[in-house]
């Protein structure tokens, strides 16, 4: 019996993993396939932070914000409407680049992911998508980071610029009326 292709996204909550999901239920629409919705959590500490100093209280913790994030995002993704296609949402406990791996090990799986997140997960945890490039046994794709996330990384580069613009005129006034 032949199975269905499977397209396998990841999920964060971010733009584009929302982009990336709808581009998984458009490739599953065009296919025939299921949607297999992703998102993957670790202990605060990560596992060997989490083996030295376990609790239990703050890993449920985590446990269920991981699944209040999934279900979420996939709410936000279609509006509570019916996708039109198969879709499973599954939450795993894991790293995000191996987690995803694993889920995709079907020879006519495809993993979508959507772009890196920003420089500073990008330097603590590494790029996902290029993780899953490398060692992928399936095909990739990576969807573009979504335009209206683009801009609002504008605004708000520029709101802090602002803000720091604000302080330092307060400051200049506060020294400027001591004077």
């Amino acid at each position: 019996m032949e199975q269905r292709p499977r397209i396998v996204v990841g999920v964060s909550g971010s733009l584009g993993s929302l982009a990336a999901v709808h581009r998984a239920v458009a490739e599953a629409r065009r296919l025939g396939g299921e949607v297999l919705a992703l998102h993957a959590w670790e202990p605060p500490s990560g596992e060997f932070g989490h083996r030295r100093s376990p609790c239990p209280p703050l890993l449920s913790a985590v446990r269920e914000l991981a699944e209040t994030t999934l279900v979420e995002a996939m709410t936000e993704a279609f509006g509570g409407a019916d996708p039109g296609v198969p879709v499973t949402a599954r939450t795993v406990r894991g790293r995000t680049a191996p987690a995803l791996l694993a889920a995709a090990d079907r020879p006519g799986d495809l993993l979508v992911l959507g772009p890196s997140g920003s420089w500073l997960h990008r330097g603590l945890r590494g790029s996902v998508p290029r993780a899953c490039l490398r060692r992928a046994g399936c095909p990739v794709l990576v969807v573009p980071r979504p335009e209206l996330a683009t801009t609002l990384d504008e605004l708000t580069g520029h709101l802090f610029a602002a803000r720091a613009l604000d302080t330092e005129l307060r400051g200049l006034l506060a020294v400027s009326r001591g004077a």
